[in-house]
């Protein structure tokens, strides 16, 4: 089960200069790509219980649209495994114009991370 979600990082997303964005947004995103997750399998919410690992890669700026995976990879009881991998694939191009952007040949992987979510036992309504 995998879940994908697109957007683009805004200047109230840039948190440092040169419009460098914070490596919490990308968990954020991962968060909310949990949460569907975990809709889709248990027709509810659950809780991000931990990440294992958190891994960034390149930097994110404002402008910058980010694509955000993640898939079940181990279901427990009521404890959920999931990887996730944050990538840039379109870039802007301000030394074209002001409203220039590229769509990336290859993504840029710039996060990755696995965690466990729980949904508890008399939460779920989702098929097995």
């Amino acid at each position: 089960m995998k879940s994908l979600i697109r957007l683009r990082m805004s200047s109230h997303d840039a948190h440092y200069g040169g419009n460098l964005v914070d490596g919490a947004r990308m968990l954020q995103l991962f968060g909310d790509v949990a949460t569907e997750l975990l809709i889709q399998l248990d027709g509810d919410e659950g809780l991000f219980k931990a990440y294992d690992s958190v891994e960034f890669m390149a930097p994110v700026f404002a402008g910058d649209y980010i694509e955000a995976e993640g898939e079940i990879v181990n279901v427990g009881n009521s404890s959920r495994k999931m990887k996730f991998e944050a990538r840039k694939v379109i870039v802007p191009r301000p030394d074209l114009s002001d409203s220039a952007a590229d769509v990336l040949a290859e993504p840029i992987v710039v996060c990755r991370a696995t965690g466990t979510c729980v949904t508890p036992k008399d939460k779920q309504r989702g098929k097995k």
